[in-house]
């Protein structure tokens, strides 16, 4: 079904909306297989393990150096051992170091930070920056250049003594292929499940881990946490709590900053009932 979906976009591009779609459709036929199997996905695709480290990601530019502290403080208290603040964009890259040192005190040295760029650099202020930040012991410096520049990150990598990741903003294996080819820029990638599904992402695993690329995929931790836990090369979970008041039982972080897939089959997701009647649409059958 998958390959099918995929050939037949060719005239519509197979990046954009018609991916998302595909993924959509991709994540909800896996779910019923579990149900039908009476097997949570992470079971049925071969447990590798039960927990999952997670970090706290939220810690938005726009909320200022006080906010993002303050936010910060909020998944810390909810026992996880890593958050992820963001940079670039709407302030100069040496107010972002002043903001990452800030965190680093506020922080202390028993969490780990976590620096999202969102492709808010060139390769060049990405390189200066880098060095100033190396000295707070970042985990990660995340998507440093447009997701095209190939060339940027192996030049960030090679540079700073932090590590590079990236990989949200590709579509498919087929985009990321780069990323695999020597010499390997990135340690960590971060793909979406809305750009490929599950189907894609384990395959995108199952690509990286020759290569020792551990997997972080971005957002979705609901669902995401069935993926890392059936995969040898699982690295960090992205703990975003914006939905966690849609499901009847939320999957939400333990005191030690752990993650784990609920045992009931499928997804093991159900939505509260006044969400489903929320976002109702009219009824209407799709035939063919």
């Amino acid at each position: 079904i998958w390959q099918t979906l995929y050939k037949s976009n060719f005239w519509l591009g197979r990046m954009g909306v018609t991916v998302f779609a595909q993924s959509a459709v991709d994540m909800a036929l896996w779910d019923i297989v579990g149900k039908r199997a009476s097997l949570p996905l992470f079971r049925l695709w071969g447990a590798a393990r039960t927990e999952i480290p997670a970090y706290g990601s939220g810690v938005f530019r726009g909320l200022g150096r006080d906010g993002m502290i303050k936010r910060a403080k909020e998944f810390t208290a909810q026992g996880l051992k890593a958050i992820k603040m963001q940079v670039a964009h709407i302030r100069p890259w040496r107010e972002d170091v002043e903001n990452v040192k800030a965190m680093r005190e506020a922080m202390g040295g028993g969490v780990e930070i976590m620096i999202d760029v969102n492709m808010g650099w060139d390769a060049d202020t990405a390189i200066q920056a880098g060095h100033r930040i190396d000295e707070f012991d970042p985990y990660w410096l995340e998507e440093p250049v447009i997701a095209e520049d190939f060339t940027g990150y192996r030049r960030i990598a090679a540079a700073l003594k932090t590590r590079i990741v990236g990989g949200e903003s590709h579509f498919t294996r087929n985009d990321l292929r780069p990323f695999f080819e020597a010499p390997h820029p990135v340690p960590i990638l971060q793909p979406d499940p809305m750009r490929g599904g599950y189907t894609e992402l384990r395959k995108i695993a199952a690509a990286a881990e020759p290569w020792g690329i551990r997997i972080a995929p971005h957002l979705f931790h609901e669902t995401m946490v069935h993926l890392l836990a059936s995969i040898p090369n699982a690295s960090w979970l992205e703990y975003m709590d914006w939905n966690d008041d849609l499901w009847i039982e939320p999957i939400l972080p333990s005191k030690d900053g752990m993650m784990s897939p609920p045992e009931r089959p499928g997804h093991g997701l159900a939505f509260r009932p006044e969400i489903l009647k929320d976002h109702k649409v009219g009824g209407q059958r799709i035939k063919g």
